[in-house]
């Protein structure tokens, strides 16, 4: 049986290093933002202080997961631990829900006792969270958008920038018309546009936490391409796909090879198309050659 051991893509120095100046940021300005949404009385920028702290939470999980990650396998755990940072991606998903559930019973309570909100001080506290919160989903979306923890502490952070956005909407709206009802309102608005994209990234990260196959790893298409391209094999058996995160598809499958094939030529030419074609760079191949030999 042949192995390859490429683990693929390692979470970086970069990626972690924008969690932490994305968390700063976010811890920072968080404290301000509760002040300013209890003394204005703005939902909006509660709910905003609200998302914030989550976010605050949430990427100190996810950049927990990547140091984490980068520590090196060992026997007991073969593969790392690059699925914690899967893991966190998960978790932090599903928060998203939870937050969402908060700002409409919240947003609810203020349809029914509607209460005086600042717009003015709302409006400043929220351009200065609109300022903190860009810088922060740039540091996380520039280079490397691929690893499914960083984009899902990202998702965090673009609720907040979304927030902020929908803060000054409805201050606005408050210091021209005196109409508070706006508050809630967006509030709600921009949770909406939060979940779907939050959908995605528990879908994905649920996704290779039970091991589904990757996108484009189809068995019967692995096979037709081996069986069709690879000099020798006769049949393809047993093939499983999986992942050990976003970035590090994985493959197992059992090839038959006709007489007097040589098995070591034909695992090399599996794994070379395999790694051509799907972009998989970890292989397990086993090689049983008709009648002749045995897989070494």
């Amino acid at each position: 049986m042949g192995q390859g051991h490429d683990h693929g893509v390692k979470p970086t120095a970069s990626n972690e290093r924008k969690l932490a100046i994305a968390a700063a940021l976010t811890g920072g300005f968080m404290l301000a933002e509760v002040v300013g949404g209890i003394v204005s009385g703005s939902l909006a920028l509660i709910a905003d202080a609200g998302h914030m702290l989550t976010d605050f939470a949430s990427l100190l999980l996810a950049l927990g997961a990547v140091r984490l990650s980068r520590r090196p396998a060992t026997w007991k755990r073969s593969y790392g631990y690059d699925r914690f940072s899967v893991l966190a991606a998960f978790v932090n998903g599903l928060s998203l829900f939870l937050i969402a559930a908060w700002i409409v019973y919240e947003a609810i309570k203020r349809f029914r006792e509607p209460v005086e909100v600042l717009g003015g001080l709302m409006f400043w506290v929220a351009l200065v969270g609109l300022v903190v919160n860009v810088v922060a989903f740039w540091m996380l979306t520039r280079g490397e958008g691929s690893n499914l923890n960083v984009r899902a502490a990202a998702l965090h952070v673009l609720g907040d920038l979304l927030g902020s956005v929908g803060a000054i909407v409805a201050s606005i709206v408050i210091m021209l018309t005196g109409w508070t009802p706006i508050d809630p309102i967006l509030s709600v608005f921009v949770t909406a546009l939060i979940l779907r994209a939050a959908y995605r990234v528990v879908k994905e990260s649920a996704a290779i936490l039970v091991e589904t196959a990757p996108e484009g790893l189809e068995a019967e298409k692995i096979r037709a391409t081996l069986l069709a391209e690879v000099e020798g094999v006769t049949d393809v058996r047993h093939v499983h796909a999986w992942s050990i995160t976003e970035e590090r598809p994985m493959l197992t499958l059992e090839i038959d090879a006709a007489a007097g094939s040589d098995p070591s030529a034909v695992r090399k030419a599996a794994k070379a198309l395999l790694h051509e074609r799907f972009d998989v760079d970890h292989v397990t191949a086993e090689v049983d050659v008709t009648a002749t030999s045995v897989s070494p």
